[in-house]
């Protein structure tokens, strides 16, 4: 059903009063799609739709909500009617609810779980933010090594309903340590009375609980897993990361960077659920800084007022130099920050790099020049034309040595490089887009 017609669907349920008949109009509705359409309504609203579903439903809707949704209800809807939602909700889905919330409602909600689901609510809501243990869930399959096949597909058909994966089970030993993993396909065609620990791969590829968020999700792209099992210092199983929730991590880091390349901190909640103030504040600062920083473009044409007032058609090239200069700066800049953020280039190949970007980055200035050159012919005459292709070229080169070389600059001294790209790299790039092209002006027209 489309998302239009599957929110018709729920409002005029709302409109008639007929919601309990929901659960049969939209029994092959997926629950993505069915948060995606509830975030449309009043929180109240919201909570009328959600509780029309079965309660198993609920919970499995309720985790696809923003966070943002989820943290509203969870201040409006009493304990006693949250709770049960609550506990159905996946491990990791629930301590990142729980970690959103004051420390007034987390004391509200913890007394109506289970002793059982508290201590692990509490042990897995203590890891940073932005770390493996904060995006883990502790609903894992274990087998111990002495099964045999037969008994270990027996305790997974019993274990399944409760876990978020079974895809792979992890072999402990007594102190729970990571000792091997097998797959439920390796199980299936293995002889049954194969011991589990004649065929559990005994290398299984792990991560720490300390490890950031972004390399867990590298490791699962890099080895295809569908889960990835984390210890802890002692090398104790603790948690796992599915591939699901890696998913979510890479996309949160590509939407961090995006906006820090455009100068814009990072937003808690989508654009569409953001307030202005929110908005405001995160977008303000830089705007503020590279406003006092372009004053030294201003500076650079008050400083060449003489050679401007000699020849005014020098001013005609002015906006489409540097203009030019920060382009090939910001698409430098973006090749080097996405490179640096996959890893697939280090601090160490900056050398390397800088070669072949001046060789590019020349091959694009002759080109750019020999584009404008008729332009300056026309507009300034030989003279005027002979500088603006000089400077074409230079700016061009100049300004893709910044945009390579900022984002390394700022690795060196372990700030993000994202935050070279966009505005601040074409700010800088203007004003030495002026300073040459003036410069330049004055050399070759003697003034």
């Amino acid at each position: 059903m489309e998302l239009p017609v599957l929110i018709a669907t729920l409002r005029a349920a709302l409109t008639h009063n007929t919601t309990h008949l929901l659960r049969d109009q939209l029994e092959d509705v997926h629950p993505a799609d069915y948060a995606a359409a509830l975030t449309e309504f009043t929180p109240t609203e919201l909570w009328d739709l959600l509780t029309a579903l079965p309660r198993a439903e609920q919970a499995e809707v309720f985790g696809y909500l923003p966070t943002s949704e989820q943290v509203k209800l969870a201040i409006r809807i009493s304990r006693r009617k949250l709770a049960p939602i609550i506990r159905q909700m996946s491990s990791d889905e629930r301590a990142d609810l729980f970690n959103r919330l004051s420390a007034e409602q987390r004391d509200t909600l913890l007394p109506a779980l289970a002793q059982a689901e508290r201590e692990d609510l509490l042990r897995l809501s203590a890891h940073e933010e932005g770390t493996a243990g904060a995006i883990m869930t502790s609903d894992y399959a274990l087998l111990p090594p002495n099964l045999t096949v037969r008994e270990a597909i027996e305790v997974l058909r019993l274990e399944a309903p409760d876990k978020e994966t079974i895809y792979s089970s992890y072999v402990v030993d007594q102190s729970r340590k990571l000792i091997g993993v097998v797959s439920l396909r390796d199980l299936i065609l293995a002889p049954v009375s194969m011991r589990v620990d004649d065929l559990m791969n005994h290398d299984p590829i792990y991560a720490t609980v300390d490890m950031p968020q972004e390399a867990i999700a590298t490791l699962i792209a890099k080895y295809d897993l569908l889960a990835l099992p984390i210890v802890n210092a002692q090398q104790q199983m603790v948690g796992i990361v599915t591939y699901d929730d890696a998913m979510d991590v890479a996309a949160e880091e590509a939407t961090e960077d995006f906006h820090k390349t455009a100068t814009i901190g990072k937003l808690e909640s989508s654009v569409k659920h953001a307030g202005i103030g929110l908005l405001y504040r995160k977008r303000v600062f830089w705007l503020v800084v590279l406003v006092f920083g372009n004053i030294f473009s201003g500076a650079g044409i008050a400083y060449f007022e003489e050679t401007i007032a000699s020849y005014l058609a020098l001013l005609f090239f002015l906006p489409l130099l540097i203009a030019s200069s920060g382009n090939a700066g910001a698409q430098s800049g973006t090749l080097m920050v996405r490179a640096l953020a996959t890893g697939d280039i280090k601090l160490r190949d900056w050398g390397s790099l800088l070669g072949k970007e001046c060789i590019v980055a020349g091959l694009l200035g002759l080109t750019m020049s020999a584009a404008v050159i008729g332009l300056g012919l026309w507009r300034g005459g030989p003279d005027i034309a002979v500088v603006v292709a000089a400077t074409m070229m230079l700016v061009v080169l100049v300004g893709s040595l910044i945009g390579l070389s900022l984002p390394f600059l700022l690795s060196r001294f372990n700030l993000d490089p994202a935050t070279a790209s966009g505005p601040l790299i074409t700010s800088i790039a203007d004003v030495a887009g002026v300073l040459l092209y003036f410069s330049i002006a004055r050399w070759y027209l003697g003034l």
